[in-house]
C-alpha cells in the first residue's frame, strides 16, 4: 500500500536532498572510500530512469555499499561520526529503495541487514532528531518493499514498534504522530507482524484507540461518556478544531486498525474487551465526515462482528449500531465499496435481531462492562422469567461480572452503580433462596457500602436492594 510520505517528513527530506555535501573532502580523510563515492556519485542527482538503471546492474555493488560485508564496513558504518552524512546517505537509500524494488531483495542477502540501522533508532532521546527518522523510513520502505519474513524481521520488528510508538504518544505533534501511523501501516504487511504488533498492543494500539477517542469526543480514560450518548458534536471533532484530530490522521489509524482487524478471529473479542471497540467505532460512524474514513470504520466492523459474531452483535445492537446504520444508509453514497460493506453489516444484523431475546441484550450489556437504563432493568416480567436463568447462567457468569462492575467507583457515571443495585436487589427479591451465592462474591457488602454513596439515586437503589435481604432474613429467622 504506497501512500506519500507526511509533510513533516517529505519537507525534512526534501532539505536533506538539497544540502551540498563535501564528498570528496570525505572521501580525502578517510570518512568514506573512493569506490563507495563512486557509487554514490553514480546514483545521487541524477535522472529516476539513469539511477534505477545503475544500481539494477549493480545490486551486489549497493548492498555493499550500504551493509558492507566481512571485512569491508558500510558507507553508514564508516561514516558514523559525520552526522550530515549519514541523514544524507539514509534519505539516499530511502530513495532507491522506492525507485528500485530489487535493491530491498538484494539487501536481504545480508543475513541480518538490520544490524547497520537499529543502532540508529537511539540515536538520542530527542523524537526531532533527523536520524532516527530517517532510520525509521528507510526501514519501513525496506521490510515493505521486500515484503521479508525472515527471523531478522521477526527479531528486529518489535524494536521498530517501540521507537514508532514514542512518536505516537507525542500528543502535541501530529506531525510525528502520522509519520509513526503511516510506517505501521507499510510494516503490517502479513499475519506474522500484525500478530507481533498486537503482542505489544500497549505500546501500539493503545496510543492509537486514544487518538480515536480524542477524534470521537471522549477521554482516553473511559467509555462512560461513549455509553450515555455525552460528546462531543462534529464541530469539535475531526476537523481539528478545540483541540481535535486532523482528517489525514484519523484516516491513517484508521488504516492501520482496519489491517490489524483481519486477525479479527484471534484477537477481535480482546480488542472489544481491552477497548470497548465497537462502541468507538460505532460513535465514530456517527461523526465520520467523509466517505474514506466511512469505508474503513463499516469494513472494520464487519471483520470484526463477522469473526467473533456471538460475543459482538449483541453489544453492537446494545450499541444502537442497527439504527445508525440505516441513517448511513440514508447519506448520499458515490463509493460502491462503502455500500457494499454497509449492505453486509445490515443484513448480519437483521439476521442476528430476528433470533436474538431480551436476556440476551441484558447478558451482553452486563458483559459490555457497562449498565445503562436500557428496558429490562425495570420490567418486572423480565425478572420474574429470567432471574434464575442469569444466577445459572456460564456457573454464574452474570453477577461474577456484576461484582467485577460494582468494584469501580464510577465517578463519571454513577448511575451504573445505581442500575447494578436495581438488579441485584431484583434477583434476591425473585430468587431469594440464591442470595447466598451473591453474599460469596460480597455483593451484599458493596451494597452496604453504596449506602454512604455521594450520588442520591446510588444511595436510594443500594437502600432498595438491601431492603429485601433484610425482608428475606428476617422471615427465615
Amino acid at each position: 500500500m504506497s501512500l506519500d510520505p507526511p509533510p513533516y517528513l517529505g519537507s525534512l527530506q526534501n532539505n536533506i536532498r538539497q544540502r551540498p555535501i563535501p564528498w570528496d573532502g570525505a572521501a580525502r580523510t578517510g570518512t568514506i572510500t573512493e569506490s563507495q563515492l563512486a557509487k554514490i556519485r553514480a546514483v545521487d542527482k541524477v535522472r529516476k530512469e539513469q539511477r534505477k538503471q545503475v544500481v539494477e546492474s549493480d545490486l551486489d555493488g549497493y548492498r555493499i555499499l550500504f551493509v558492507g560485508e566481512q571485512g569491508t564496513p558500510g558507507v553508514l558504518e564508516s561514516a558514523s561520526r559525520r552526522s550530515e552524512i549519514v541523514q544524507y546517505i539514509l534519505v539516499l537509500l530511502s530513495d532507491l529503495l522506492q525507485g528500485v524494488p530489487a535493491l530491498a531483495k538484494a539487501l536481504y542477502q545480508d543475513s541480518d541487514p538490520y544490524r547497520h540501522f537499529i543502532p540508529l533508532l537511539g540515536h538520542s532521546n530527542n523524537l526531532e532528531d533527523p536520524i532516527p527518522l530517517l532510520t525509521s523510513s528507510v526501514l519501513a520502505i525496506l521490510m515493505a518493499s521486500a515484503q521479508d519474513a525472515s527471523p531478522a524481521t521477526e527479531q528486529s520488528l518489535p524494536l521498530i514498534l517501540s521507537y514508532l510508538c514514542s512518536l505516537t504518544k507525542s500528543s502535541n505533534d501530529a506531525g510525528l504522530q502520522d509519520i509513526a501511523v503511516m510506517e505501521y501501516s507499510s510494516l503490517l504487511y502479513n499475519q506474522t507482524n500484525r500478530q507481533l504488533f498486537w503482542k505489544q498492543r500497549s505500546e501500539t494500539v493503545a496510543p492509537l484507540v486514544d487518538i480515536l477517542r480524542k477524534a470521537a469526543g471522549v477521554g482516553a480514560e473511559s467509555s462512560a461518556s461513549l455509553w450515555s450518548g455525552n460528546t462531543a458534536s462534529r464541530g469539535g471533532g475531526f476537523e481539528g478544531l478545540s483541540g481535535g484530530v486532523g482528517i489525514q490522521l484519523l484516516y491513517h489509524v484508521l488504516l492501520v486498525l482496519w489491517q490489524l482487524s483481519f486477525e479479527a478471529e484471534d484477537i477481535g473479542d480482546d480488542m472489544n474487551d481491552e477497548y470497548d471497540i465497537i462502541l468507538l467505532y460505532t460513535q465514530l460512524l456517527r461523526l465520520s465526515p467523509k466517505e474514506k474514513t466511512t469505508r474503513l470504520i463499516l469494513s472494520t466492523l464487519y471483520n470484526l462482528l463477522e469473526a467473533s459474531p456471538s460475543t459482538l452483535l449483541p453489544t453492537a445492537v446494545l450499541a444502537r449500531l442497527p439504527a445508525l446504520l440505516q441513517n448511513v444508509g440514508g447519506r448520499h453514497l458515490t463509493d460502491p465499496d462503502l455500500q457494499e460493506d454497509l449492505d453486509k453489516l445490515k443484513e448480519m444484523l437483521d439476521d442476528y435481531q430476528k433470533t436474538k431475546t431480551t436476556f440476551d441484550e441484558y447478558v451482553a450489556e452486563v458483559q459490555s462492562g457497562h449498565l445503562r437504563w436500557s428496558p429490562p432493568h425495570r420490567h418486572q416480567v423480565f425478572w420474574t422469567e429470567n432471574a434464575r436463568k442469569i444466577l445459572e447462567h456460564e456457573n454464574g457468569e452474570i453477577p461474577r461480572k456484576m461484582a467485577e462492575i460494582m468494584k469501580k467507583p464510577w465517578e463519571n457515571d454513577k448511575a451504573v452503580l445505581a442500575i447494578a443495585c436495581n438488579d441485584i436487589g431484583c434477583l434476591v427479591k425473585e430468587v431469594p433462596e440464591k442470595r447466598h451465592q451473591l453474599e460469596k462474591l460480597g455483593l451484599k457488602t458493596r451494597i452496604m457500602e453504596l449506602m454512604q454513596d455521594s450520588d442520591e439515586n446510588v444511595r436510594w437503589e443500594s437502600l432498595r436492594a438491601l431492603g429485601g435481604w433484610l425482608k428475606y432474613s428476617f422471615e427465615n429467622n
